[in-house]
């Protein structure tokens, strides 16, 4: 019996593989024939999820707990996280408008589900995570790219969304802090976009998913909620509170689109994950904040170890980074155009780092991203690598 299946969809088309998941594979055949390779690619912390979340992951196994949920998360869940804004990051958030998701992944296929119409615009920044792209395509949205650059510490201006705002656009995606460049957006550019955004009758979600893992930024704001309650924000647990595998995240909602996402995330997910939910609520214990401070004060160390390593190097990072887990490096002194940069440095000298292409179109040619999510010593293997393959390379 044969089937004619027929091509798969056409938007499919209009979607770019990751190249760092290209230089991941290369990396894993190279340390299968015993390479020693460093890992500056992955956007994962390397550290394992703390000890009291998973302990209450464990409980909830052996108690039982393995059913579906509510579709908006567990009430349990949704109070532990509506007290850590009150208490920890100064916004009021009632329960009722905070939705536990399969992740911020589909946290946003959610909100996209929920937002976009076919053909309606979604701007997003150029560099940026890449799959913000694919989700807005998904629901039949047009993704509508602004350039942010480095001599602007990567922050959209007011005159920049407004030049790229179109008849179709209808809200707009910001990240802070940000992936690739870990910029950090002020009070008073949350403040002034929102206005401009409120003036278009459009709507202004956050992606927060690094908010607790900033360091030092004078202009940090805890959360965009303690600006303006009128936000959707987009959360997750995989970065500060390092659940990466666990696939859990959250929405905080206007209270007049709560029903319409319950009855999507009824329909698509049913409910997030019962083990990972009640693990999570571990999450928000003093234990646990105790080791995710730590954590984010090693993250600190290590950025400054990297970016000072890099410099001394000749590699410029233009802006330095206020949050996440990231350095942007411009390479283009080294003459070498950022992907081929990134696959010799793999092939020659077993160090991944990712190319600025997966991010955008904006300067991909100049741009690598450097992860500080391994460890101190290889932070420093790495860099002696690196200036061996600048030696090498005559950059």
């Amino acid at each position: 019996m044969e089937f004619a299946y027929r091509m798969p969809a056409d938007w499919l088309n209009q979607i770019t593989p990751f190249r760092v998941m290209e230089l991941m594979k290369r990396a894993e055949e190279l340390e299968a024939r015993g390479h020693k390779v460093v890992h500056f690619e992955v956007g994962e912390p390397d550290f394992n999820t703390a000890e009291p979340i998973i302990e209450a992951g464990r409980q909830a196994l052996i108690d039982g707990r393995t059913k579906y949920t509510h579709a908006l998360g567990l009430l349990e869940l949704r109070e532990a996280i509506a007290r850590d804004y009150a208490t920890r990051l100064g916004a009021i958030v009632p329960v009722e408008r905070i939705a536990v998701t399969a992740g911020a992944s589909g946290g946003l296929l959610l909100l996209s589900a929920l937002l976009l119409d076919s053909g309606d615009g979604l701007l997003i920044t150029d560099p940026g995570y890449p799959c913000n792209e694919v989700f807005v395509r998904l629901t039949g949205g047009v993704p509508q790219r602004v350039p942010v650059r480095a001599a602007d510490g990567y922050e959209l201006g007011v005159d920049a969304l407004n030049a790229y705002w179109q008849p179709n656009t209808r809200g707009l995606l910001l990240a802070s802090p940000a992936n690739p460049t870990g910029a950090v957006v002020g009070a008073d550019a949350v403040r002034r976009l929102g206005d401009a955004v409120a003036a278009r009758d459009g709507f202004f979600i956050m992606d927060e998913i690094y908010q607790g893992l900033t360091y030092g930024d004078e202009r940090a704001i805890t959360t965009g909620l303690a600006v303006t309650d009128g936000l959707i924000v987009l959360n997750s647990f995989s970065k500060y509170y390092g659940m990466t595998g666990w696939r859990l995240g959250w929405l905080v909602l206007p209270e007049g689109l709560v029903d319409d996402l319950e009855k999507l995330a009824q329909n698509l997910f049913i409910s997030p994950s019962s083990i990972a939910q009640y693990a999570a609520i571990a999450a928000f214990t003093p234990d646990a904040m105790a080791v995710h401070e730590a954590r984010r004060r090693r993250f600190d160390q290590r950025r400054h170890q990297l970016l000072t390593g890099l410099e001394a190097l000749g590699l410029r990072v233009p802006a330095k980074p206020g949050g996440a887990f990231y350095l942007y490096v411009d390479v283009s002194q080294t003459g070498i155009d950022s992907l081929d940069f990134c696959w010799r440095l793999i092939d020659e000298f077993q160090v991944a780092v990712t190319p600025g292409i997966d991010f955008g179109e904006l300067e991909a040619d100049r741009f690598v991203r450097f992860a500080y999510t391994t460890d101190e010593e290889s932070i420093d293997v790495g860099l002696n690598r690196i200036g061996h393959a600048l030696e090498v390379w005559g950059a």
